[in-house]
C-alpha cells in the first residue's frame, strides 16, 4: 500500500501538468519552433538542402539585423511625423526634405547621405510598404542565411540605389529603404526561379501575387512622386528600386544560393563583387567629375 501511495503521488502532478500546463510544455514549444523552421526551409531553400538546415536550425543569433533596421526606420519616421509636425503622414513634407539624412543631389558631397536616405520615408504608405516587405522576406532569409549575408545584400541595394540615381536621375532627391528592400526581393526572386520546382509550395502563386501587389504599389507611389506631383522642388527618384533589384539579382542571388557552401570558393561571388566594385568606382568618379548638378 505504501508503494501504491507513492506511485499515485508521483504520477498525479505529471497528469496535471499535461492537462493544465500545455502552454508551458517544452516539448510543445520545441515542436512549434521546429514547424517554423520547416516552413522557412520550404520557402527559402531547395529540397536537397532542407534537411541540412533543419539539423542545425536555431534562432541564435535571432534575425536582429532586419529588426533593428526596421525599428530605426520607424523611429526616424515617427520623429519627423510627430516631433517635427508636418503633413508627412500622407506625402513628402518639408521636414524630411531638409533632413540631413535625405539624399539631395546638391549635397552629394556629404557622403553619408548615399546610405542615410534609407531611414527617411515620404509618408505612411511609403514606410509601411517597405517595412512589411523587408520583414516579410528579411526575417526568414536571416533565419537561414544569418545577419551578415542579409545585411550585406540589403546595404548593397541601398548604396546601389543612391549611386544609380545620382547617374541616371541626377537632379532628383532620394528617400526610403526601397533599394535595400528590392535587393532582398531580387535575391529571393532569382533563388526561387532557379529552384522553382523545389521551392514553390502549394500557395506559391498567392505568395507571388502578394509580392507583386506590394511592389507595384510601392513603385507606383515612387513614380507618382517623380512625375505627377506638381511640387517642382520635391522630385524624388525611383531609380533606386531598379538598381536595388539588380544588386539583389546578382550579389543577393550569390549569397542566398550558397547555403552550406564556401562562398569564397564560388567564382560567381568574385564576379559579382568585382562588377559591383567597378560600378561603384564609376559612380563615384561620375559624381566627382561628370555630374551636371553643381555642388
Amino acid at each position: 500500500m505504501g508503494d501504491y501511495d507513492i506511485e499515485e503521488q508521483d504520477t498525479f502532478p505529471v497528469q496535471m501538468g499535461e492537462e493544465g500546463g500545455n502552454r508551458g510544455n517544452p516539448k510543445r514549444r520545441s515542436r512549434r519552433v521546429e514547424n517554423i523552421h520547416k516552413n522557412v526551409s520550404r520557402w527559402m531553400l531547395p529540397e536537397e538542402l532542407r534537411e541540412t538546415y533543419l539539423e542545425r536550425a536555431n534562432c541564435c543569433p535571432p534575425p536582429i539585423f532586419i529588426i533593428l533596421v526596421s525599428l530605426a526606420e520607424l523611429g526616424v519616421f515617427i520623429y519627423y511625423a510627430v516631433w517635427k509636425p508636418q503633413k508627412q503622414w500622407i506625402t513628402l513634407g518639408t521636414g524630411i526634405w531638409n533632413s540631413p539624412l535625405t539624399y539631395k543631389p546638391e549635397n552629394r558631397g556629404e557622403a553619408w547621405r548615399f546610405l542615410s536616405y534609407m531611414f527617411v520615408h515620404a509618408g505612411v504608405e511609403h514606410i509601411m510598404g517597405n517595412l512589411i516587405m523587408q520583414l516579410f522576406l528579411g526575417i526568414p532569409l536571416e533565419l537561414v542565411h544569418k545577419g551578415f549575408e542579409v545585411g550585406m545584400v540589403y546595404m548593397a541595394g541601398v548604396l546601389a540605389g543612391s549611386l544609380a540615381s545620382s547617374i541616371f536621375d541626377p537632379y532628383s532627391a532620394l528617400v526610403g529603404a526601397s533599394g535595400g528592400v528590392y535587393a532582398l526581393i531580387g535575391g529571393y526572386f532569382m533563388n526561387a526561379v532557379v529552384n522553382f520546382r523545389e521551392m514553390m509550395p502549394l500557395l506559391g502563386v498567392f505568395r507571388i501575387l502578394v509580392i507583386v501587389l506590394i511592389v507595384g504599389t510601392d513603385v507606383g507611389f515612387a513614380i507618382y512622386r517623380r512625375f505627377i506631383t506638381h511640387e517642382a522642388d520635391m522630385k524624388v527618384s525611383f531609380v533606386a528600386h531598379i538598381a536595388g533589384g539588380v544588386a539583389g539579382m546578382t550579389i543577393g542571388y550569390v549569397f542566398f544560393t550558397n547555403f552550406n557552401k564556401e562562398l569564397l570558393k564560388d567564382p560567381r561571388f568574385w564576379m559579382c563583387i568585382l562588377a559591383y566594385i567597378a560600378a561603384f568606382c564609376f559612380a563615384v568618379g561620375f559624381n566627382i567629375f561628370l555630374s551636371p548638378v553643381p555642388a
